[in-house]
């Protein structure tokens, strides 16, 4: 339940039957138990106890490499630099040099140094002087053509009625950004992108924060409404080419469906971050073009990382694992602003899914650490090190080492689940009795028995 005292709403399908699997390309390889939901408060799908994958940001790897050869503390002894002078020219004998005729009389006599900088202060504090005196007189005098211009002089000079080019110069609040800033970022950008390409060498696609946008999934959103179609179409051309999809498969009713009808409501709250919560599409421009979205929830204590599509050709970029940097990165920011907001999800594990490996390897140098994966039989989090090795030998396999370890929230009282009939909100078992005769126990039990007491206590489970 919300904390305004909303509930959630979500219907059951159970999923005895197998189905194609979208990774592997099995026929029916693919079970799941499915609930549609009618409206989801974050809350409510995301009980305090059982807390998704969680990232030590600290410690978190690099996924650059370097030589072995540290620079920054070599040890080499130093010597002093060559080039740091020059270095006289080795003497040649030479024939000895004719006797000179003395000083030129016609050119004045040679003086000390000190003496003509001495000159030339006095002469500078005499002309400071003089201008002073002519300042009371005539406060706007200008200056004669071989004297220099002040600073002041120089950039406020007048130009002709009709010049070819006109300078402007615009001081705009960045920080909080003013509107002025807001209308000409883009412009601004584009300036800064081809002075660090010319100057500083920098690659065309160097990734930048601006290169990154954060759009809430609503058709009322500009933001979003603006990038729909390319959006749309980047994912077809994902699917087709990487999950070897049909045309029909990924059309625009199974984009929308799949990625953008997210029953989460958005929520603003007190303690939250400042996108608040709900369901987002952080998308990755390049060049004025979507190249890659990352489909994220954002939830109190985590952001859940929902999907990812790319451009095929950018395939060889490993983008897998750079989006989930970039959403580790993201995760911390936002827990500067809530810090019960601590975890970052990445979703489904299939351990024999080469699609999947970016989940927990990096490269085989190393990997996110500390992270976990869910036991599927005790609901506990165990270090993905010790998980590893067991599903190398079997694709399943109970995560948790202790045998007599159990589902602390399993289901223990069937009758206080919470059920929704004809607008009215009670106990399984207040339910039960109204309906006398319901033949649905077993199918309700299934589903509290999934997602556990706690959840079965705070989630309304809708019945015709």
């Amino acid at each position: 339940m919300a904390a305004g005292g909303s509930y959630s709403i979500v219907e059951y399908f159970g999923g005895d039957d197998g189905y194609r699997c979208g990774y592997c390309k099995h026929e029916n390889g693919n079970f799941s138990h499915g609930e549609p939901m009618d409206s989801v408060h974050e809350e409510g799908i995301q009980p305090p106890s059982q807390e998704p994958l969680k990232i030590d940001h600290s410690e978190v790897q690099d996924i650059t490499t370097s030589s072995d050869t540290d620079t920054t503390n070599s040890t080499a002894p130093t010597t002093p630099r060559e080039d740091a002078a020059p270095v006289p020219a080795e003497k040649t004998p030479s024939a000895t040099p004719k006797p000179g005729k003395g000083a030129d009389p016609n050119r004045p006599q040679c003086r000390k140094a000190k003496d003509i900088r001495k000159e030339r202060r006095l002469q500078k504090e005499q002309q400071k002087q003089q201008e002073a005196v002519s300042s009371s007189v005539n406060p706007a005098p200008k200056s004669s053509p071989n004297q220099p211009k002040s600073l002041e002089e120089f950039i406020t000079e007048s130009l002709p009625n009709d010049p070819l080019h006109r300078l402007e110069v615009r001081l705009v609040r960045s920080n909080p950004p003013s509107p002025q800033f807001k209308a000409s970022f883009d412009a601004s950008y584009q300036v800064y992108k081809l002075y660090q390409m010319a100057i500083h060498k920098d690659p065309p696609d160097k990734p930048t924060e601006s290169q990154v946008r954060l759009v809430p999934v609503s058709f009322e959103d500009p933001d979003f409404l603006e990038s729909y179609v390319q959006s749309a179409a980047l994912y077809a051309r994902y699917q087709m080419t990487i999950h070897g999809d049909a045309p029909s498969e990924c059309g625009e009713s199974q984009f929308k469906r799949f990625l953008c009808d997210s029953p989460l409501e958005a929520e603003m709250a007190p303690d939250g971050p400042d996108v608040g919560y709900g369901s987002f599409h952080q998308q990755y421009w390049l060049d004025g073009r979507i190249v890659a979205v990352g489909v994220l929830d954002i939830l109190p204590s985590c952001v859940s990382s929902v999907y990812l599509y790319y451009h095929p050709d950018f395939s060889s970029l490993s983008l897998g694992t750079y989006s989930a940097l970039r959403e580790i990165a993201f995760t911390r920011q936002l827990q500067q602003q809530s810090p019960k907001l601590a975890y970052y999800y990445l979703g489904f594990y299939v351990h024999s899914c080469p699609k999947m490996r970016y989940k927990v390897m990096v490269d085989i140098k190393g990997q996110y650490r500390p992270s976990d994966l869910l036991c599927p039989e005790t609901y506990t989090w165990v270090p993905i090190e010790r998980c590893i090795p067991r599903l190398d030998i079997s694709a399943y396999s109970r995560l948790n080492e202790n045998a007599q370890t159990g589902d602390a929230r399993a289901l223990k009282e069937l009758g206080r689940a919470l059920v929704l009939h004809r607008r009215t909100v009670m106990p399984y078992a207040a339910y039960a009795r109204k309906r006398k005769g319901s033949n649905d126990e077993k199918e309700v039990e299934q589903y509290a028995s999934l997602v556990g007491q706690t959840c079965a206590e705070r989630i309304l489970l809708y019945r015709a």
